[in-house]
């Protein structure tokens, strides 16, 4: 028993030596103090040294988009560093190209602000914010997704651009132990600036999509931040327009047709939609609603799945297919699309084939 006296007690001795001697390292050698970090050459920040740049930008109310909470396993949170950052770590060259490289992008969440340091970011990023916002309705729109409307708090407002995303956090719950941040496409018109719909479709063991399908309920409050993304509507065309999406791809769509019909834009547009079988189709009654309400709308719905019991007798096969066959070359046209990086891909090649001029295409991958 003495013995065990004894171990316990030098054993005990040692934690506390040791997690003394952590905390004084922490002060000293991992005190960098403070830091210049200065972006886009005319905005200048003193922040504390030693933490990665993507947590330093937060702390200036900066926000960059990452969807793995910086354990650098998404790839999204990359700027241009010019200056400072020290040198590209392993944990960064899997999600950077050789492009990338040579440009001098990062993953900020990977990046030590170690000494001043000088970046790049897109303008945009400085209109970002954090949100609360209470879910005021969760409706099904299919078996496997949901829309959700979340509303600011009373004066607060988000200035989006049609086809832009937010990222929604899902926080610690049963059976999931951290905190995440997923990216969705806003799905509401934008000019309604006090509340954004999402349209969420549950994916088997995703942490975001478990949360939202199995565990929010009306009435709770949510963390999100937003706007972001380069996949917006242009206004400086006006050809035709082409819009494809699959599934939950339609968000950004939706987004782009109520502004066309509330600003009375007179372009034609045909909006094809890729769904399994009959059950994978939602907002029928909002399509009808456009048809009947834009310039010269026209949804064009396609079943991969379609059975003879379904007695589907519109459009069958996979959008890239039906657009080859419905769209003639050569083409001047705009087109939008959003969907899974396959069926962007399959589209986009079509669209080439027909004319249409690749600076024309926009789309948004998920």
């Amino acid at each position: 028993m003495e013995s065990i006296i004894i171990t316990t007690a030098v054993v005990t001795a040692f934690s506390g030596i040791l997690a003394f001697l952590l905390t004084l390292a922490d002060r000293t050698i991992g005190n960098y103090g403070e830091m210049k970090l200065t972006i886009n050459d005319d905005k200048e920040y003193i922040v504390e040294g030693g933490d990665s740049l993507l947590a330093t930008l937060i702390s200036q109310e900066i926000f960059i988009p990452s969807a793995c909470g910086g354990k650098g396993t998404c790839g999204y949170c990359k700027v241009k560093v010019l200056d400072g950052g020290g040198p590209v770590l392993p944990t960064e060259l899997p999600w950077l190209t050789e492009e990338e490289l040579e440009e001098n992008i990062r993953l900020s969440c990977q990046c030590k602000v170690k000494e001043d340091i000088r970046i790049e970011i897109p303008e945009d990023l400085f209109n970002v914010r954090q949100y609360e916002a209470t879910v005021e309705s969760i409706e099904d729109m299919t078996p496997t997704i949901k829309k959700l409307r979340l509303r600011f708090k009373e004066g607060e407002e988000m200035n989006f651009k049609p086809g832009q995303y937010i990222q929604l956090k899902a926080p610690i719950y049963e059976g999931n132990d951290e905190e995440v941040y997923r990216a969705y496409s806003i799905a509401s018109p934008p000019s309604h600036k006090d509340y954004i719909d999402l349209i969420i479709g549950y994916v088997p063991g995703g942490i975001c999509t478990t949360y939202v399908h199995k565990f929010l309920k009306e009435g709770d409050t949510v963390e999100i931040n937003g706007p972001y993304g380069d996949f917006y509507y242009r206004d400086e065309y006006d050809n035709d327009m082409i819009l494809v999406a699959v599934g939950t791809g339609m968000a950004p769509i939706l987004s782009i047709l109520y502004h066309m019909r509330d600003n009375d834009i007179n372009r034609k547009a045909k909006f094809y939609f890729g769904a399994r079988t009959p059950e994978d189709l939602f907002l029928l009654d909002v399509m009808e609603d456009f048809e009947k309400n834009l310039y010269d709308f026209e949804f064009i719905p396609t079943l991969s799945r379609a059975l003879d019991e379904h007695n589907w007798t519109g459009e069958r096969g996979r959008v890239n297919v039906v657009l080859d066959k419905h769209i003639k070359a050569p083409e001047d046209k705009e087109a939008y699309l959003c969907g899974s990086p396959g069926m962007i891909d399959s589209v986009v090649g079509v669209l080439r084939e027909k004319g249409i001029l690749e600076e024309q295409i926009y789309y948004d991958k998920f």
